[in-house]
């Protein structure tokens, strides 16, 4: 984790999904936890996501991926992270298939949460995620 007190969270859509109520809902959860939440909001790519990382010296990225493209995109915001020279999780969450959750995990995403999941578990998964080496 970061030296910042609070754990700094990009939280993003990525791609045309302009689906993004489950995104707002979790940026207040997060910030109502004591996060400090940077809402990028709808229709961001990779290479966006990253620029705001590093200006905001995040410790972690939340996509919320909704239109089946979950496969394509948390793997490429991961090695877009890295090929900047980040090492902070990636936490998805969304409309995500069990049979998908294993490759997401084998990808490097680090928490993948589902709808329905409460204000405790958001928070908890973001905080596992920044602890977890």
């Amino acid at each position: 984790m970061s030296a910042h007190p609070n754990i700094r969270i990009v939280l993003a859509k990525l791609g045309l999904d302009g689906h993004d109520r489950g995104l707002r809902v979790v940026t207040r959860m997060l910030r109502d936890a004591g996060f400090e939440v940077i809402y990028l909001g709808l229709r961001q790519t990779a290479d966006m996501v990253v620029a705001a990382a590093l200006q905001e010296d995040a410790d972690a990225v939340g996509l919320s991926l909704h239109n089946a493209s979950h496969l394509t995109l948390a793997p490429r915001m991961i090695d877009a992270l890295r090929d900047a020279g980040l090492d902070i999780p990636v936490i998805v969450g969304g409309i995500i298939p069990d049979v998908d959750v294993q490759p997401l995990r084998d990808a490097g995403v680090a928490a993948i949460l589902g709808p329905g999941a409460s204000s405790d578990d958001v928070a908890a998964a973001v905080r596992e995620a920044v602890a977890t080496p």
